[in-house]
């Protein structure tokens, strides 16, 4: 009988550390299955934020702020300091706490598009001499690229700022040929511009707007000159097809004014190309600036709207939306 009680007391206790041995393995099975879990959310949050980045600007401050050039003038053109209180940014219209604003006085690589096609309504000399005004205005530092178009984009003067050897290559512009303007676009960034990051890139367009067969379309060439922050100028031609034109093309006019607003930029006359070459050298020169500021998330893929607006007495022009990568 004792062996017996001993026994039944034996396969107890044994029955309860089998049953002890299933729980904590059960227990252990759970806590595993928990920490699987729980790195799974964090891949998860991980991989949300990194979504609500992405649609970003490509350039940003060491702080990962937005960086954005602007032009901002007072309006009686007083030289008093402007400053970020006097200013708001708009990011897909929600306002965004600006985190830095400094003026931007470095020198400008200035590439000057010309149109030399057949039909442009202004002739070789009054091209030059739109050129021309350019290589006396330029500031200490600032770069001149000439580069002239019809179907294809050729070199008139390579990167100088020297005034007399630009002068001389002005002669090598002659009218043939059909107005490829987008493609020339692509040709100056591609060759020219996209390796000078971190720079001020301007491109300014002696033209009156129209394309006719180029492979670019319109609205890929603004994305990419708002993607990388390149600013377009106009001296603008008289339109030679007076508004009769197909209506899947956009409008001479309107490619001016869609390229000058949209990255920032303004419109001349070809009729003053003096007061055009002086009003965009001094302008990069004394007027631009650099605002910052780490924008609030927005939709993957999308392009963020920009307005920047300036309190009374003080103008301001950026370009009109951020790019994604």
């Amino acid at each position: 009988m004792v062996i017996e009680a001993r026994l039944s007391v034996k396969l107890m206790y044994q029955s309860r550390f089998d049953q002890a041995g299933i729980n904590r393995a059960a227990q252990n099975c759970f806590r595993a299955r928990l920490s699987q879990a729980a790195v799974f959310v964090l891949l998860l949050s991980v991989c949300a934020q990194l979504m609500g980045q992405a649609g970003r600007r490509p350039a940003t401050s060491n702080e990962g702020g937005v960086l954005v050039p602007i032009v901002a003038r007072r309006a009686d053109n007083s030289p008093a300091q402007i400053t970020a209180k006097q200013l708001a940014i708009y990011d897909n219209g929600v306002e965004q706490t600006i985190r830095n604003f400094t003026p931007d006085p470095s020198p400008a690589q200035i590439v000057l598009l010309v149109d030399n096609s057949l039909t442009i309504r202004a002739d070789v000399e009054k091209l030059e001499r739109a050129a021309r005004e350019f290589a006396y205005e330029i500031f200490e530092g600032d770069k001149l690229l000439i580069v002239g178009y019809d179907e294809e984009a050729e070199i008139v003067s390579d990167w100088t700022d020297n005034a007399k050897s630009i002068e001389s290559s002005l002669k090598l512009f002659r009218k043939k040929g059909q107005p490829h303007l987008f493609d020339a676009m692509t040709a100056v960034i591609e060759q020219s511009l996209r390796a000078m990051p971190g720079q001020k890139r301007v491109i300014v367009v002696i033209s009156d707007g129209l394309d006719r067969g180029s492979k670019t379309s319109f609205e890929r060439i603004l994305a990419e000159l708002q993607k990388l922050d390149i600013t377009v100028y106009a001296v603008q031609a008289q339109d030679r097809t007076r508004g009769a034109i197909r209506r899947d093309v956009p409008k001479p006019k309107q490619v001016i004014d869609k390229l000058a607003e949209g990255t920032g930029g303004a419109i001349f006359s070809i009729e003053e190309p003096g007061l055009a070459a002086k009003g965009i050298c001094d302008e990069l020169r004394k007027n631009r600036y650099v605002l910052s500021y780490l924008p609030s998330s927005a939709p993957f893929g999308e392009a963020p709207s920009l307005l920047v607006l300036g309190d009374e007495g003080i103008a301001v022009r950026a370009k009109t939306a951020q790019q994604p990568n």
